[in-house]
């Protein structure tokens, strides 16, 4: 990996995606249901929540709609967070801030949500460090993590392109005149297990699949779902994105009984 990679500024001014509101929003509906199961809440009120990573502010506001008492968007990416000012300012409070500084005191934070942000920073394994620094001693933090054995790139929706040496992808993309490079960074589970040093992970990727309409989830192919548990399990190598709750504390999910209970991945240490 090169020694330096410059922050990705200006995000949403090159990937169209973040300004997807409906897409952006069904996200937010997901990882707000896994939350509220986690804590065994019907909302998020009374509760601190930050968007680590909140761009044009989409997910931001649903979590204020969710009930918070304070929600801080942070980011970046000006451009994008200009616009989620003007449209969400009056309920969400919006930081131009670099994630491996935070401008918090220790311990801010009920909620964090990190998602799809690691592999576009430029140092994860800091910002994660600052993640916990900020979470309360019995927050939760929200992790949506991309795979780097997942078959298609989720940016460029090119196969296999997250498994090759980073000068054979910056050529992928170029031969299909994606990008001038390739600059996302993607780690498989071990390597997201050995970002998550110190926390209590818990693993929902397979209680989503298994309940989709509980979690809002319609991302994964509707005969995904269908399959017995033991095979859709048996995907996990290349499962295309891990949905983990991390917690500074050994506190269990505290919400229902599910179909697949979610999974303790394991404190590092």
């Amino acid at each position: 990996m090169p020694e330096e990679r410059a922050p990705q500024l200006a995000y949403s001014e090159f990937q169209g995606a973040m300004l997807e509101e409906d897409k952006r929003r069904r996200k937010a509906a997901k990882l707000i249901a896994v939350v509220r199961h986690f804590l065994g809440r019907d909302d998020l009120k009374g509760l601190t929540v930050a968007d680590v990573g909140c761009s044009a502010g989409f997910i931001s506001d649903e979590l204020a709609g969710a009930g918070a008492e304070r929600t801080v968007g942070i980011d970046i990416d000006v451009p994008g967070l200009r616009k989620a000012a003007d449209r969400f300012g009056e309920r969400v409070g919006f930081v131009c801030g670099d994630g491996s500084r935070l401008p918090f005191p220790d311990g801010t934070f009920d909620v964090i949500v990190f998602n799809h942000i690691y592999e576009h920073v430029v140092d994860p394994d800091a910002v994660v460090a600052e993640l916990r620094r900020v979470l309360a001693d019995d927050g939760v933090l929200y992790l949506g993590l991309g795979n780097k054995y997942g078959i298609v790139e989720p940016h460029y929706k090119l196969p296999f392109l997250s498994y090759l040496p980073y000068g054979l992808a910056d050529r992928y993309v170029r031969a299909f005149h994606r990008a001038d490079g390739y600059y996302e960074r993607f780690r498989g589970r071990s390597g997201l297990r050995a970002m998550l040093s110190g926390f209590q992970v818990w693993d929902y990727t397979f209680s989503v699949i298994a309940e989709p309409e509980r979690f809002h989830d319609d991302e994964l192919p509707g005969p995904v779902a269908k399959l017995p548990g033991k095979a859709v399990r048996g995907l996990r190598p290349i499962i295309p994105t891990f949905l983990w709750v991390a917690t500074k504390s050994t506190r269990p999910p505290a919400g229902p009984a599910l179909r697949t209970p979610p999974e303790p991945v394991g404190r590092q240490t």
